[in-house]
């Protein structure tokens, strides 16, 4: 039986794809931050899910579940990791503390770069180990490819992600290692409905209020029609099975519109989303 590693398993795209796997006759390792959530998943997924505890900003934690890993394995290689674990930080960049910006890049480049590093020798990277050579997916965004305005730090984190999947990927064919990225659009999971908990207040006297009240309205409206995280989960899949996976993979509850948005001129797209959100100057 293969084995994969999904981080950030609680909810959403990592705990779909784990169900997914697992269902498929794969073993999975789910990261997850609480207690309280490893059993619920344990109970959940039975005697083929093993929970890992740990936070990936958390080195030494990430690097112990590794060694959990490989004695679970007994010798053999891992089929797969995938780099699910995130959050959504919004604020314009002019107010944002930087200790915020800081974190949303902590959880979401560099905590896939420490569990990287932890269990890409697992994947295939250590000589020692038998088997086949495993997999990275890394879940982007279309935020990847495309930012919008007051939630500048989620989308610097998805670009940032992109760069690192496309050399990371690169280095790695030294291991005969794949890397894919998967890049959602709007899914329905907890990073989209906790936006109604985030607090703004601190921004009332900011001439981003209005506009943020409106972004935070649009996220929670992404959260209700967004794909269902089942769909994301397919996709992962394929990511990690198919003989021959594309270097990446989008996925968007309305397609056409991603193909118009690619397709327009900057600036216009900078006009349309500035008339939605209130950026436009004041006339006069």
């Amino acid at each position: 039986m293969r084995s994969m590693v999904i981080t950030g398993a609680s909810t959403g795209i990592g705990w779909a794809s784990a169900k997914l796997l697992l269902d498929r006759g794969f073993r999975v390792f789910g990261s997850v931050r609480k207690q309280a959530d490893a059993d619920r998943l344990k109970r959940e997924f039975g005697v083929n899910f093993t929970p890992l505890l740990f936070d990936v900003t958390d080195e030494a934690a990430v690097l112990a579940a590794a060694r959990q890993v490989r004695d679970a394995l007994g010798g053999e290689t891992l089929a797969g990791l995938v780099n699910n674990a995130g959050i959504a930080v919004a604020g314009p960049v002019l107010g944002l503390a930087a200790a915020e910006f800081r974190r949303q890049m902590d959880v979401n480049v560099i905590g896939p770069v420490i569990a990287t590093q932890a269990f890409g020798p697992l994947l295939g990277a250590d000589p020692e180990l038998k088997g086949p050579k495993g997999r990275i997916v890394m879940i982007s965004s279309v935020a990847g490819k495309n930012g919008n305005p007051l939630t500048s730090a989620y989308s610097a984190s998805k670009h940032a992600l992109e760069g690192l999947s496309e050399s990371l990927r690169r280095e790695l064919m030294l291991f005969g290692i794949d890397v894919i990225v998967v890049a959602p659009g709007a899914v329905k999971t907890p990073i989209w409905s906790k936006a109604e908990e985030v607090d703004i207040s601190s921004y009332s006297n900011s001439p981003y209020f209005p506009a943020l009240q409106k972004i935070r309205a649009f996220m929670m409206h992404l959260g209700s029609i967004g794909l269902p995280a089942e769909k994301i989960a397919e996709k992962v899949f394929e990511a990690l099975t198919l003989p021959n996976p594309k270097v990446r993979y989008t996925i968007a509850p309305d397609p056409v519109r991603q193909m118009v948005t690619a397709l327009l001129p900057k600036r216009a797209i900078d006009k349309i989303v500035a008339k939605r959100l209130g950026l436009t100057p004041p006339q006069g």
